[in-house]
């Protein structure tokens, strides 16, 4: 079915480049759309946690550069530019579900930037296998020829 759209969950982590290439090697295959999403959201208590933070602190810049130096480190400058970016405010499992909305496929690396280090997957991957509106895919491990 040609025409539609994979999305796929980038937060600049090693998993979620592995993700990233693996949506746009299975977009070029299938014809699909790839739209790369990215979220941020503050800490419930984002004024006791950080104090000193300057005022002029954007997260949302912060998380537009996350996800364009993954785009130019983990893609050819054409299909990076081929990518639609989405950028959302939020909790991060919520958005890429949200996103997934009519898509064909979502795709996810087995963990990001998070403290649950011992789960076997990561707590937004596990949760999108879950809720997700679509196909999900969960890439583990290395793929072949990665540096």
């Amino acid at each position: 079915m040609a025409g539609g759209r994979i999305v796929v969950g980038v937060d600049g982590s090693a998993p979620s480049l592995r993700a990233l290439r693996w949506a746009a090697a299975q977009a070029a295959l299938t014809g699909d759309s790839l739209q790369t999403v990215i979220s941020w959201e503050y800490p419930a208590s984002w004024a006791t946690l950080m104090p000193g933070v300057p005022p002029e602190f954007d997260p949302e810049r912060l998380a537009k550069q996350i996800l364009d130096e993954s785009l130019a480190k983990g893609l050819a400058p054409d299909t990076a530019a081929a990518a639609t970016r989405t950028i959302v405010s939020g909790n991060a499992a919520q958005a890429l579900i949200d996103q997934a909305e009519g898509a064909s496929l979502l795709v996810v690396g087995d963990r990001g930037y998070s403290g649950f280090k011992a789960a076997v997957l990561g707590s937004v991957s596990s949760h999108v296998t879950q809720h997700a509106p679509c196909p999900v895919v969960v890439v583990r491990g290395e793929i072949p020829g990665e540096e």
